[in-house]
């Protein structure tokens, strides 16, 4: 099978414990070399701090392309500001553009509404320098009004001037290859990346899911109550499949696959074994 660019998502960790275990998680998976591995924005904007700490050790300790993601809701024109030119002081050629959840407890919603007007303030303000990274939700963003107007905001964060996305994860493949066909029938050829989630928690994936509007195909909903606490087989069983979702991918013609971690090293390296 025909190697494939990879890259890995970590949040930022809040506790001594916490980074020593990205940092196991790291050690292991930048064996598989990844184009670059991205740093959330923390619960809700809330560690901004601990974001660009957690990029700089990535870039400066692991010797990684580490990414930091940038959220607009809550934000000010001279925070974003401080922080585009801080990450570019660190060495950072890409971001990861969001509009983001709005921080617990906070009222005010910002000077950015959307993400295409973060797309457009990085453009403005630092030009070609940084290749940007955008969402795309192959199922529709939760808070859409319908499939439709998804793909038109989708489309003004490329116009922005957004180099590439990556999608929420999904585990219906049709899914992700019926949107990049929909998006370039409206004339946009950036890379549209899948998001690989590998499951290692289904209680917890079945919670994401439900926030995040990812489908969990009824087929493996059943499986995984049919092992009920058979956790072996559990993980077999997820892995087995998240690995048979990246290969189409692959054999579709997708550009990358973009790991969501939860700063855990098996359950991404049991898919990435499967697939080679």
């Amino acid at each position: 099978m025909a190697r494939i660019p990879l890259s890995f998502e970590f949040y930022p960790p809040k506790t001594d414990e916490q980074s020593a275990q990205l940092d196991r998680t790291l050690d292991k998976l930048k064996a598989y070399s990844p184009e670059f591995v991205s740093c959330t924005f923390g619960a809700g904007g809330s560690t901004l701090s601990n974001t660009s700490e957690t990029v700089r050790r990535m870039r400066t300790e692991h010797g990684v392309d580490g990414v930091p993601h940038l959220t607009c809701v809550g934000g000010s024109r001279e925070e974003i500001r401080a922080l585009l030119k801080l990450y570019r002081a660190l060495g950072c050629r890409r971001i990861v553009a969001l509009r983001g959840d709005m921080p617990s407890g906070m009222i005010g919603q910002g000077e950015f509404r959307y993400a295409n007007e973060l797309v457009q303030f990085i453009r403005d303000e630092h030009g070609d320098h940084y290749h940007i990274e955008i969402a795309a939700y192959p199922e529709t963003h939760p808070q859409a009004r319908d499939a439709q107007s998804d793909l038109v905001n989708f489309k003004r964060k490329v116009e922005a001037g957004a180099s590439s996305a990556i999608t929420q994860y999904f585990y219906n493949a049709d899914a992700y290859f019926r949107f990049v066909d929909d998006v370039r029938r409206l004339g946009i050829d950036i890379p549209v990346m899948p998001g690989i989630m590998p499951i290692s928690n289904f209680t917890q994936l079945r919670r994401f899911s439900d926030a995040c509007g990812a489908e969990i195909p009824r087929w493996v909903e059943q499986r995984m109550r049919g092992y009920g606490d058979d956790a072996d087989a559990v993980r077999e069983f997820a892995a087995d499949m998240v690995a048979m979702l990246c290969r189409r991918m692959i054999e579709g013609g997708a550009p990358a696959l973009h790991f969501y971690t939860l700063n855990m090293a098996k359950p991404t390296l049991n898919v990435l074994g499967r697939i080679n």
